[in-house]
């Protein structure tokens, strides 16, 4: 057996420290432009030209997966339609704060100097910090869980129960395996005073954020036995608490206006 302690690869020096979670709800006859904007523009100039951000990628919630969302009623969304794009960032573990910082100065010169598109609502948009990764054995680091560019990602918000500890919430989830090569459980920091015109978010102070990384065919998988339809019931069948959001993605294909007709029922 290959000894996979050489060269120092056990130690994992690069460490993932936060993320920024952006869901977006781009105006109807406007996606088009946005995704192209988005892609083209600011996935680059708002995030990933910064220090210390280390990987982004993009995901889209066609109409088939928005289905699939629960709960009808989420303090997340406004409904199970809104909320298409969702944009995810890892940042450097020790370099959360400066790469923060750098952000809101980024995101204000980007307004003065009309790089930002008006044709668009933030739904939920935070800056979370790194908690725990939910691998499997020999499995994706979480570090690298946006590189590997699993065609699926599944966003999981839940709130825990008075008296129950995300040390709890962690258990259960190790307990019960889901159908993803990696999860990143986040928890959220507050948006500062000066945040960016346009972007709100509804964080309760106890909430958790997982994402979920899948490789397999999502659709088929999600009833499955161990699959996300019943995560919910079963997350307050054991009276841990209770799921906000349960919304699964799939990975955009740069360079290409893919989906961007497959949002909602028109």
């Amino acid at each position: 057996m290959q000894d996979l302690g050489s060269g120092k690869t056990a130690e994992r020096p690069v460490r993932l420290g936060g993320a920024l979670v952006t869901l977006v709800e781009p105006h109807r006859g406007h996606e088009v432009a946005y995704n192209r904007w988005y892609e083209r523009d600011h996935f680059y100039a708002g995030c990933m030209i910064g220090a210390w951000n280390i990987s982004g990628q993009r995901f889209v919630a066609t109409k088939d997966l928005k289905a699939l969302r629960y709960p009808a009623d989420s303090p997340v969304i406004p409904d199970a339609d809104t909320g298409s794009y969702l944009a995810l960032y890892w940042v450097l573990a020790g370099k959360f704060g400066q790469w923060m910082q750098w952000g809101s100065e980024q995101v204000k010169w980007l307004h003065e100097n009309d790089r930002m598109f008006e044709e668009r609502d933030h739904i939920h948009t935070l800056m979370y910090k790194f908690r725990t990764e939910f691998e499997q054995p020999d499995g994706v680091p979480v570090e690298l869980a946006l590189e590997h560019h699993s065609p699926y990602v599944v966003v999981v918000i839940g709130e825990p129960a008075e008296g129950k500890t995300l040390d709890d919430v962690d258990a259960w989830f190790r307990s019960r395996p889901l159908p993803g090569v990696v999860g990143a459980e986040l928890t959220a920091i507050p948006l500062p005073a000066d945040a960016a015109k346009g972007v709100k978010a509804d964080s309760a102070e106890n909430r958790f954020c997982q994402l979920w990384f899948v490789d397999d065919d999502l659709p088929a998988t999600w009833s499955g036995a161990g699959g996300f339809a019943a995560l919910g019931e079963e997350f307050t069948a054991a009276g841990l608490g209770q799921l906000v959001l349960v919304a699964p993605f799939r990975a955009t294909i740069p360079g290409t206006d893919t989906y961007t007709d497959q949002l909602w029922d028109i």
